[in-house]
């Protein structure tokens, strides 16, 4: 007879931000590689807050002007990068469409602290909301009406959202742990980090998710 073997267990924290469009690449191919070692792996997966422009104002900013200023980015030089983002979007089955604006994400990761708490799907299911509805619809997602609908979509209750967007509520638990990765030394992402130990940066490929998968669980 022979004796089966119980799937290794990994716990995945995602540190991200939402209008990070290296973070929508690194979560499709974290997706798949998840799904290629799920005969022998299972992932416990968590999302973690990260603001790329914690200072930004209400209203947002024009994308080229505020690339321009944060990086010194020329016109070639976003052109190229907006088609590089494209094609590998586009390879692992994301959109992304022109923007024109960057927005403040600090009332998203609110909502995503929220869904955590309700279950890990309502959580994933919000992070690829909420991803879908800026890169690829383009819209502004740190307006509140936007974001009751989106939470909505993901299968969560709209009046609680709302409720969560009008009050304070779980702003003092994203700033806790978005300063404890700050304090890890997480200055970019997204950063995987594996078990509590190990860090995989970027957006990586598919396989190379993979293979790390794999060697950890295999390493017990």
């Amino acid at each position: 007879m022979t004796r089966s073997t119980a799937p290794a267990a990994l716990r995945i924290d995602f540190v991200s931000d939402v209008s990070c469009p290296w973070c929508a690449i690194g979560l499709k191919s974290l997706e798949q590689a998840i799904g290629r070692v799920a005969d022998s792996v299972e992932v416990d997966l968590h999302f973690q807050p990260f603001e790329l422009n914690p200072q930004m104002p209400p209203q947002g900013q024009d994308i080229a002007e505020h690339l321009q200023q944060k990086y010194g980015s020329t016109p070639g030089q976003l052109a190229a990068n907006r088609e590089a983002i494209r094609a590998r979007g586009a390879a692992l089955g994301f959109t992304f469409n022109q923007r024109d604006r960057i927005y403040n994400t600090f009332d998203a990761h609110r909502l995503l602290h929220w869904a955590a708490l309700e279950s890990g799907e309502r959580e994933l299911a919000l992070k690829q909301a909420l991803l879908r509805a800026y890169f690829t619809e383009g819209l502004d997602i740190s307006a509140h009406a936007n974001l009751v609908r989106i939470a909505a979509e993901a299968g969560l209750e709209g009046n609680r959202a709302q409720a969560i967007l009008d009050s304070g509520e779980y702003a003092e638990e994203v700033r806790t742990q978005e300063q404890r990765y700050l304090d890890a030394g997480i200055h970019a992402v997204p950063a995987v980090i594996i078990n509590d130990r190990h860090l995989i940066s970027g957006g990586q490929a598919p396989e190379v998710f993979e293979n790390a998968l794999r060697q950890i669980a295999a390493a017990g």
